[in-house]
């Protein structure tokens, strides 16, 4: 029986079965991961250059350009060296990596978008307290609790996983290193420690959801109250982006994740993966970027003076 010092790498589902195939999906993965590094780099290039976009709302949004740069950085490359190359394997210590760097980065943009909704309830349910509640001290020990809080938790997993014995084979259902389909692999018959963990997940991930439902049933009570349209609007457009951004996130995990078994297939878990793994750091920069005019404002111009350097 085969263990971890065994296993030297780990195969990784191919994403086609054909030549043609591999190559069409390696130019969709470098077409929206080029997407995404444009967008969230644009974005990060515009808060950081403009002193006006220098509020707690702009600085959140840069680490979350940060974390969706990070996530899609930890995934898509090898995929496209495998589709690329016509290859599969990833090494042990590879697969270790990807798996702690993509849940730090997950988890950071779902920590941060908590910290964001926080954000839009100070700004729209106690505008007059905005400056004392959420001053460049608080929002830096905001973010820096959201990254922290991801990396002990990304840490604590990997660790976890890496653990436990793995005796049936090294194949995984998977374009990239996760947890349920490392976990598929593993003969250990003690659920002691996944129990412990998969239980501050849950209530990390609730307890977090809560919060943000809380916050914008608390928005919506205060908007509905303005009694001019103008206002409401003005309201509605710095709050939609993130409710966009946040009901991507979790609608694509939860689907993902909490399918029914009957509806498992190679396929279909290959598409959910696909959707809230790559699709979200290219859609965010575009869906923040829509309705604010201050940041598109700023990028127009970044862009402009790109252009006239060349």
């Amino acid at each position: 029986m085969s263990n971890n010092s065994s296993i030297r790498h780990f195969l990784l589902l191919a994403l086609a079965d054909t030549r043609q195939l591999q190559l069409l999906h390696f130019c969709l993965l470098l077409g929206i991961s080029l997407a995404a590094l444009r967008g969230n780099g644009l974005i990060i290039s515009a808060v950081a250059s403009s002193h006006h976009l220098h509020t707690p709302m702009f600085f959140f949004l840069l680490n979350l350009a940060l974390s969706d740069l990070g996530s899609i950085c930890t995934t898509v490359p090898k995929a496209m060296h495998n589709s690329l190359w016509d290859t599969r394997n990833i090494s042990y210590s590879g697969c270790a990596a990807q798996l702690f760097f993509f849940l730090f980065f997950i988890s950071a943009e779902y920590f941060l978008l908590s910290v964001m909704s926080y954000d839009r309830y100070v700004s729209i349910c106690k505008p007059l307290h905005y400056g004392t509640l959420l001053g460049s001290r608080a929002c830096t020990h905001m973010a820096a609790a959201a990254w922290a809080s991801a990396f002990l938790y990304s840490l604590l997993h990997t660790a976890n996983t890496f653990s436990l014995p793995l005796c049936n084979g090294n194949a995984l259902d998977q374009f990239f290193c996760e947890i349920p389909q490392i976990l598929k692999l593993s003969c250990s018959k003690s659920y002691l420690r996944e129990l412990g963990l998969l239980t501050l997940s849950v209530c990390l991930v609730v307890g977090c959801f809560v919060f943000i439902v809380f916050s914008y049933v608390q928005i919506f009570r205060v908007v509905l109250r303005i009694p001019s349209e103008q206002g409401r609007h003005k309201a509605f457009s710095t709050c939609l982006p993130h409710l966009a951004v946040v009901s991507l996130l979790v609608s694509t995990v939860a689907v993902a994740y909490q399918k029914p078994p009957s509806m498992s297939s190679p396929s279909l878990d290959l598409a959910l993966s696909v959707l809230y793994s790559v699709v979200p750091p290219a859609l965010n920069p575009l869906i923040y970027s829509l309705r604010n005019q201050e940041l598109k404002a700023v990028v127009r111009r970044l862009m402009t003076r790109c252009f006239q350097k060349h």
